[in-house]
């Protein structure tokens, strides 16, 4: 389910899965639709083969320009995410770098163990943006 935020839209993407877009954020619509799905595909929410909504419907669902979508899926084809054809529409790859397999079971060992120290999940995003934001200023 959707958690609505001022100037927020959001739309079910395949099964029952959600997007979420912050028109009041200072990050471009099509980058939050980038990253949600690259999220959404990340915990295996979205696996191999599973189908995307089309540009038009996507777009026509959360308010947005079929452009800002169409731009959201060609990066997302791009780096191996998802291929595109007539048939089949936009599907999720199964050309995952192996270096985003040991991303992803890192970041899982990780939250596991924060989420056994009693954080929860706002507390561990502050936690790793904080993390982040300290590493661009080194």
């Amino acid at each position: 389910m959707v958690t609505q935020t001022p100037g927020a839209v959001g739309e079910p993407l395949g099964g029952g899965l959600h997007l979420e877009i912050d028109l009041a954020s200072g990050v471009p619509p099509y980058e939050q639709i980038r990253s949600q799905i690259v999220a959404h595909v990340a915990s295996e929410r979205l696996l191999v083969g599973d189908r995307l909504p089309t540009i038009r419907a996507l777009a026509a669902d959360l308010g947005l320009a079929a452009g800002t979508v169409a731009r959201a899926y060609r990066e997302l084809e791009a780096a191996g995410v998802t291929t595109t054809n007539r048939r089949a529409g936009t599907v999720v790859s199964d050309g995952v770098a192996p270096t985003d397999v040991v991303a992803r079971q890192a970041a899982r060992a990780f939250v596991a163990s924060v989420r056994e120290a009693g954080l929860d999940d706002d507390a561990i995003l502050v936690l790793v943006r904080g993390e982040l934001l300290r590493r661009h200023g080194d």
